[in-house]
């Protein structure tokens, strides 16, 4: 197994560097059949830490799992392009757990940010720009509104049931509909756009 410390020391090897160009040296394919093949940048991430390729709900790693967020640049700053899913909410399991006790946390905690650049649908250039793990203290302002969040969509949840929650809620993690269609009833915690650009300062 693959320690954080090792995945990060190994991927910031290649900050700066095309992952395209890595990619066919491992022998992943950007392309399938004309389409573009959307992990790609993942597994090739996950090669440069040393991890072998997982798909599993499990981390990739010892105790943490590499995730891949994509950046461009608006007026010469990099930004966010989109949120990403944290987990799934199983109403179930937010009504017993506290924040520092639930999926949400747990999986936070764990993450490694790769910051990768995106230049366009078609385009597969993309370069490494940062490893951040999210290695915060339990005391840090930021960890204390995330949980704030957390038990406010919790509390609402307790009291308006599952339907009520809605992507509007929450400051810096959001609890909205996970798949397509407008039917869908599945939720997840989502990280905002703003989480994501203050833990991976460019």
């Amino acid at each position: 197994m693959v320690t954080r410390l090792v995945a990060i020391r190994n991927l910031e090897k290649y900050i700066g560097q095309d992952l395209s160009i890595l990619a066919k040296q491992y022998g992943i394919t950007t392309f399938i059949e004309g389409k573009q093949n959307k992990g790609w940048k993942g597994q090739t991430l996950e090669f440069l830490a040393g991890l072998t390729s997982n798909s599993k709900q499990a981390p990739n790693g010892l105790g943490f799992e590499l995730k891949s967020t994509a950046f461009y640049r608006v007026r010469g700053e990099w930004r966010p392009k989109e949120t990403f899913a944290i987990t799934m909410i199983n109403p179930q399991n937010i009504i017993v757990a506290s924040f520092f006790e639930s999926h949400c946390w747990n999986k936070l905690k764990s993450l490694v940010f790769c910051a990768v650049s995106w230049y366009g649908k078609n385009n597969t250039k993309s370069e490494l720009l940062k490893v951040q793990s999210f290695d915060f203290l339990e005391s840090d302002s930021l960890i204390k509104e995330i949980e704030a969040d957390y038990e406010f969509i919790r509390n609402k949840l307790i009291k308006y049931g599952f339907s009520s929650l809605t992507g509007k809620d929450g400051v810096w993690i959001q609890a909205r509909t996970k798949g397509s269609g407008h039917g869908s009833t599945s939720r997840a915690f989502y990280a905002r756009k703003k989480l994501i650009k203050e833990i991976i300062k460019l």
